[in-house]
């Protein structure tokens, strides 16, 4: 795999900026965090070399000087809000980010209920908070928000909120999704900090669009297409060309809701602090690329990806067409078609020559293995055996698992389960090789492959169900779909 990206360069440039604010704003800044905090597969798409814990990893430079504050809104709570990559709601998992974060010995100072007004779930979501040892606090929904100021930045607007009870100078203000009020928690809290004559500060860390890239930057792009079910645009910041003469990119919402942010900021500091929404971020993540034609290369694939992605999600009635339809145009800008991601022709001409559904997958090597699907297994689960096979050198010939462990799992699931497709999924197949490890070091070769196939690129010619997808995943292989039903059963699981 060709490397982009320089992480140990960018955490050294990255912590220095950060350090940088924080004397800027006489020792405390509260610092809104974007994006994913763990696992951000899609920054190390496209900025290959990228550590997808590299956000938490720079947090913990800082655990002697900062405090979390997460914050989640209650209406999320009230309706159940699922998030897509891990398919559990953002409630759940702010508590499994809040473990996770402990574990790694982060401070965690509280938890804040954005637009609070009542919703019984959020009610009870933050009693249990408390039950745990967790603070919480409320913040509550200002009528005319975020356009009148003269109501925010009052007694009866921002003063209504809680206080939240602050020690270090960095206050990292996150969430588990957008839409959760980090950046209204962070202007409450200095409102807060104004009234007790404490000097605080604000900045944004968000690690895409880079900010130093040009706009039509395919790795720019490539933050269009992650985010075209939001309706997001990266355009050219016109307040920092006005006020500096310097081209720079950000993305619509931030341009459009400034003017209505700076006066905010302005009226709680008594002064002007940014002329720009890019005079607003930190993020230092431009200056870590190494070889700019690896990650453009990266983030045309990654494109491709959400292409596949959109399709499917529409086939699955999640959203309309229009996303789908904005990531072709960005590829129709770029030159790229979907057969350019390496995957998709192989993957296409297994399943046209055996007839039934297939997947094929890439080494990081480059070379390329597929499956298909059978009686005895599907698609995916025979793509992964002769992925691991290939990898240890074992011969196509050897068969990995014995019929003596993998009938009784067929029978249970024909007989006493009644499923309609007994064909073994990615999960039985693994739990499978596992057994059979224990006593054929043919086997046991093969499974210790496993862990090289992170990075992996795969495509299927049916959409996956949801199980394997998420098993792919948790093994970093990055998997795209054809927009099909591998049945014509109306449930798929």
């Amino acid at each position: 795999m060709r490397i982009g990206f320089d992480n140990d360069l960018y955490i050294r440039r990255q912590t220095k900026e950060i350090m940088k604010r924080i004397e800027q704003f006489d020792g405390k800044l509260y610092l809104e965090f974007g994006g994913k905090l763990f696992d951000d597969w899609h920054a190390a798409r496209v900025l290959p070399g990228f550590d997808v814990n590299a956000k938490v990893k720079l947090l913990q430079s800082f655990s002697d000087q900062a405090e979390i504050i997460f914050c989640i809104n209650a209406s999320d709570i009230e309706k159940s809000k699922v998030r897509a990559d891990y398919g559990i709601t953002y409630d759940m998992d702010l508590l499994r980010t809040i473990d996770n974060m402990r574990a790694l010995g982060l401070y965690i100072n509280s938890v804040v209920i954005t637009k609070f007004s009542g919703q019984p779930s959020a009610h009870k979501f933050r009693q249990m908070l408390e039950m745990r040892d967790v603070k919480t606090y409320a913040h509550y929904p200002i009528i005319g928000y975020p356009t009148n100021v003269d109501l925010i930045v009052s007694e009866s607007g921002y003063g209504v909120n809680d206080y939240i009870e602050t020690t270090r100078p960095l206050v990292v203000v996150t969430a588990p999704g957008p839409c959760s009020g980090k950046l209204a928690t962070c202007l409450s809290q200095l409102y807060h900090e104004s009234k007790r004559n404490i000097k605080a500060g604000y900045a944004k860390f968000e690690t895409f669009p880079i900010w130093n890239l040009p706009l039509k930057h395919p790795v720019n792009l490539a933050y269009e297409a992650a985010t075209a079910d939001l309706n997001d645009v990266n355009i050219i910041d016109p307040f920092h060309l006005d006020a500096y003469g310097v081209t720079t990119v950000n993305y619509n919402r931030d341009v459009e809701v400034f003017p209505v942010l700076r006066e905010i900021i302005n009226r709680i500091m008594g002064k002007e602090i940014y002329r720009s929404p890019t005079d607003m971020g930190v993020n230092m993540a431009g200056y870590g690329i190494i070889d700019d034609e690896v990650v453009r290369e990266a983030a045309k694939q990654e494109i491709i990806r959400r292409y596949y992605r959109y399709w499917c999600d529409y086939r699955q009635g999640r959203y309309d067409s229009e996303p789908a339809h904005k990531v072709e145009m960005l590829m129709k800008q770029l030159g790229i078609k979907p057969e350019d991601r390496e995957v998709v022709t192989p993957a296409l001409n297994k399943s046209k020559k055996s007839g039934v559904t297939a997947m094929a997958l890439q080494l990081t090597d480059g070379r390329i293995t597929t499956g298909k699907g059978s009686e005895l297994m599907n698609s995916a689960s025979g793509c992964l055996i002769n992925a691991i096979k290939l990898l240890a050198g074992l011969s196509d010939e050897i068969h990995l698992m014995s019929l003596a462990v993998l009938e009784p799992i067929l029978k249970l699931k024909r007989d006493v389960l009644n499923y309609d497709q007994s064909a073994l999924n990615l999960e039985e197949v693994l739990i499978a090789l596992s057994i059979c490890a224990v006593t054929n070091p043919a086997v046991e070769a093969a499974v210790s492959q496993l862990p090289k196939l992170a990075g992996c690129d795969a495509h299927s010619t049916c959409i996956l169900s949801p199980s394997d997808e998420k098993l792919l995943a948790k093994l970093g292989i990055n998997i795209t779909c054809e927009a099909v039903y591998p049945t014509k059963n109306l449930y798929y699981v």
